[in-house]
């Protein structure tokens, strides 16, 4: 196995950040302008449509996505955690997720990560559930696994991967083939510890069922390790987990199935995958489909369609909205439902997705940085009534509701 190549962390600066995106999230660091214009207010009301999925009904149609926030220490959450997720449900989000949460410490992408690997964890993500829940937010979990993209440093701090001595360590993956010259070779897993991978994410999901979120999303995206068995790029296994297109989907299958026998039937359970690596000879969005129709006899009730994230020298097209026609084209080939992510920033564009039916749900990351309350301006904007904090009703349009607790 070769060493990992040492990288002494670089100073805090945009450049450094920009270099950690262009790897871990190649498709997430540009900012594009919106260019839907004048849809009609009455277009504009599925926004706020309620939403039932098995057993929980999401009081509209926007999605908190996870977005890594590098502030854990060993994995557990904090106050940031709780000010930052709760900020984005007193603000109306609908369904507000974790970042990608680690079901083991070498499933970190960085040591800062948001864990799920100890039951001590369990505790102060209980607390942060309780505030979403108060605030009539669903609380939802990403479920992940870094794989070779693991052990590098959080944005900021350096390039690449983290040398053992300073605290790295070295990361899985389906084969020893590293994400970038900067990363560490990946080990080769084994037919037994696939195993523990899987039961991992299963023991992970009973922790976070055991802290109360209601939705559960397995992060199959990206370019991390459920990904990386699904892209015949980086899987070149021999065994019934390489080759094929049923060998290369078999972990995510394994994994979805697994889970969805331990959650009870009324909570919903999502997917997320890259549709398409962007690259020729990888995995493409027929291959999604197919994986689409596969996981919903499984329990997956909804993809969640980002791309991208597995090859250094992926080729995107990028736009306003540029990944939505995976969400459409799976929703309508596959039979299921969908949601779409990436560079959508306006009411108007969330309203196109949802009026055309190219997604049942919208997961918005970036403007929810720069506006933890979009849900309540957009609805002002569009004179819409939806419910507010209690607290802040002498600031709400006439006739707005007290915000009611969501369901147990």
């Amino acid at each position: 196995m070769a060493p990992a190549r040492k990288q002494r962390p670089g100073k805090f600066n945009l450049a450094n950040i920009l270099l950690f995106f262009v790897l871990h999230e190649p498709n997430r660091i540009y900012s594009v302008g919106d260019n839907t214009e004048g849809l009609a207010k009455e277009n504009m009301t599925q926004i706020f449509d309620p939403l039932s999925i098995r057993g929980i009904t999401l009081p509209n149609r926007i999605v908190v996505s996870p977005m890594c926030e590098y502030s854990s220490q060993d994995g557990f959450a904090n106050d940031w955690h709780l000010v930052h997720l709760g900020s984005r449900a007193v603000g109306g989000a609908g369904l507000v997720f974790t970042e990608a949460t680690a079901v083991t410490p070498e499933g970190r992408i960085s040591p800062e990560d948001l864990g799920i690997w100890n039951d001590a964890h369990i505790e102060f993500l209980a607390r942060i559930v309780r505030f979403l829940k108060s605030q009539g937010a669903v609380p939802g979990m990403q479920l992940a696994h870094a794989g070779r993209k693991g052990s590098t440093y959080k944005p900021g701090a350096g390039n690449g991967a983290i040398p053992l001595n300073e605290g790295g360590w070295v990361p899985v993956a389906p084969s020893a083939l590293a994400f970038a010259e900067n990363f560490a070779t990946p080990r080769t897993l084994s037919k037994a510890e696939i195993r523990g991978v899987i039961d991992a994410f299963v023991q992970g999901a009973r922790r976070a069922l055991d802290a109360g979120f209601q939705v559960l999303e397995i992060h199959a995206a990206h370019g991390y390790l459920i990904h990386e068995f699904l892209s015949p790029l980086s899987n070149q296994r021999n065994d019934e987990y390489g080759g094929s297109f049923e060998n290369r989907t078999r972990l995510a299958r394994e994994i979805a199935a697994a889970i969805r026998k331990l959650m009870p039937e009324r909570l919903p359970l999502f997917i997320r995958i890259s549709a398409t690596d962007w690259k020729e000879g990888g995995w493409d969005v027929d291959q999604s489909v197919e994986l689409a129709k596969s996981l919903a006899p499984l329990g997956i009730d909804l993809v969640d369609c980002s791309s991208g994230g597995l090859a250094v020298d992926q080729k995107i097209t990028v736009g306003p909205g540029y990944q939505v026609p995976f969400s459409e084209r799976i929703r309508r080939d596959a039979g299921v439902m969908t949601s779409a992510v990436g560079l959508i920033e306006t009411k108007e564009q969330v309203a196109e997705i949802l009026k055309s039916g190219e997604a049942d749900l919208v997961f918005m990351a970036r403007e929810f940085l720069r506006d933890p309350y979009w849900p309540l301006r957009a609805s002002r904007e569009m004179k819409q009534t939806t419910s507010w904090p209690v607290q802040y009703l002498r600031a709400a349009p006439p006739d707005s509701a007290a915000r009611k607790p969501s369901g147990a």
